[in-house]
């Protein structure tokens, strides 16, 4: 086996070798491909470097006060953010793309209308939906500067993302599955949710754990919705700081940047650790 994999490596060397556009083509993919890696591990390394030193007790007691600046009330308003904003966004976008999918007809003009919206909202900087929220949500709704504010504007910035993943997702089920399901008399629904829905799992959860990097990593739209109070929320309804926004906070205020890139290193371990479990679950159900 291992023989084989040399021969066919020399080959494909000598192959490269004979086209020089080949050649070049290689070096730039594999330049870029060094390039991000690096990149990469240059970030990761210098925020553990710079914030691991950081990491005391008191940072992660219960109540924030000036002497501590815990981040344990941002760290539950983040959970309490993402939770909220995924179970409103996230049945929304599946059924809306399992409906352009696998109901809707091929080239119907209202399909067209919502992919081109689903694509310009996906667009929008993050601000206007902030700007947005705080306009309809906070003053118009009356919810005031709350989680629920904050949380229905992320759903809405993130529910484009889920929808055109989730699409994808479908469509790279092999219409064998669905012709083989119809062939046996199961029904459209039955289909959808038995056959194609399980083995779409993995592309869908890939566009939830974007969705979720986008909820914790966002800053701009919460600051406009969700306040920047550090106290653990009562209620959707009080107002309260993420992860993100507590992190921008004490680097804003330049009395606590040690503190800052310690938050920025529990907010990679939180997303690190949300993309292993999200990719876990996704092999469970795969194999099941």
């Amino acid at each position: 086996m291992n023989a084989i994999n040399h021969v066919s490596v020399k080959d494909r060397l000598k192959s490269y070798t004979r086209s020089p556009l080949s050649l070049i083509l290689f070096l730039l993919v594999s330049l870029a491909a060094l390039l991000t890696f690096v990149t990469l591990l240059f970030l990761i390394g210098y925020i553990l470097i710079k914030g691991i030193p950081y990491l005391t007790p008191e940072l992660f007691a219960w109540e924030y006060n000036s002497e501590n600046v815990s981040m344990m009330p941002a760290i539950i308003s983040t959970l309490i953010m993402t939770v909220l904003s995924l179970l409103i966004a996230a049945p929304l976008g599946i059924f809306a793309a399992i409906y352009l999918v696998e109901y809707a007809k091929r080239g119907n003009k209202i399909v067209n209308v919502v992919r081109i919206t689903a694509e310009t909202l996906s667009g929008i900087p993050s601000i206007v939906y902030g700007l947005f929220g705080m306009l309809f949500f906070v003053t118009q709704l009356k919810w005031g500067y709350s989680i629920l504010s904050g949380a229905f504007t992320l759903a809405i910035m993130i529910l484009p993302l889920i929808m055109r993943t989730t699409e994808e997702a479908l469509r790279a089920v092999p219409d064998s599955y669905r012709e083989g399901s119809f062939g046996l008399g199961a029904g459209r629904l039955r289909t959808v949710f038995r056959i194609v829905l399980p083995s779409a799992v993995p592309g869908i959860l890939a566009g939830v754990i974007l969705a979720v990097g986008r909820i914790v990593g966002e800053t701009a739209a919460l600051l406009y919705t969700s306040g920047t109070v550090a106290k653990v929320p009562d209620s959707v309804f009080s107002s309260a700081r993420t992860l993100a926004v507590h992190m921008y906070s004490l680097s804003r205020e330049g009395l606590n940047t040690n503190e800052a890139y310690a938050t920025a290193v529990v907010l990679l371990l939180v997303v690190i650790l949300i993309n292993w479990l999200s990719g876990f679950i996704a092999k469970r159900i795969a194999k099941g």
